[in-house]
């Protein structure tokens, strides 16, 4: 459509259809803006990044890496679809309202992601940087904004993290957790970029022993038991 659009052909496209395309894409700002300014049609969710729709196929992705742990991820660490045994790693996914569904928001408030993240001070610091590094692009942006008010009235932790203003850049490393059914899950975690831009990213944790492996089995059998 897009070779179409930039040989002015004459094709007429309804904004409802350019947004459906824009998502399923699941195009930038920029690639967003240029796909409405060559149709000559007005955004009707200027600013949008489309990044909460995840396509079918990456959706089948995530569930064949069953059993190891893997979600997809904004930058805002929005948890955007996930696998079955990411969805009780560090709590009953399921049973969270969608506007929950945040890393950030569950490591400052959820008492039982809290109580399953071994090292919790340190993962708190660290996202909470990741996440201020990631705020520099987006800035302007409501959600960011409301996320950030949110947790700030809803946590004192994060309110005296925040204040201290560090920033750091996404790494992988090894993330420990103590999971009430299992035991212990020592997990390498590693990303992949689901499009050409930073966007979505592909979250999976793989066992980094041989007794992690086997729990993680056991957690799939469990998770796919209460399904």
């Amino acid at each position: 459509m897009n070779s179409s659009l930039e040989q002015a052909r004459d094709i007429q496209v309804s904004p409802q259809v350019l947004d459906a395309i824009a998502r399923a894409l699941l195009l930038d700002r920029a690639e967003r803006s240029h796909l409405f300014a060559l149709a000559g049609a007005v955004d009707p969710r200027p600013g949008t990044e489309c990044t909460r729709v995840v396509p079918k196929a990456l959706r089948q992705v995530l569930d064949q890496l069953a059993p190891f742990p893997a979600a997809v991820q904004n930058s805002r660490f929005d948890v955007l679809a996930y696998n079955s045994t990411y969805g009780r790693l560090m709590c009953d996914f399921d049973a969270l309202p969608e506007e929950d569904r945040n890393c950030m928001w569950l490591a400052f408030t959820h008492a039982e992601w809290r109580a399953r993240t071994v090292d919790l001070e340190v993962s708190k610091r660290l996202m909470a940087a990741k996440f201020r590094a990631a705020m520099a692009e987006h800035v302007a942006e409501p959600a960011w904004k409301a996320l950030v008010a949110r947790l700030t009235e809803a946590s004192a932790e994060f309110r005296e993290i925040w204040a201290e203003h560090e920033v750091v850049r996404p790494t992988s490393g090894v993330k420990v957790i103590r999971h009430p059914h299992v035991g212990i899950l020592q997990l390498s975690s590693s990303s992949l970029w689901t499009g050409p831009n930073p966007g979505p990213k592909l979250l999976t944790y793989t066992p980094a022993d041989e007794t992690t492996r086997e729990r993680l089995e056991e957690l799939e059998k469990l998770a796919l038991a209460t399904v």
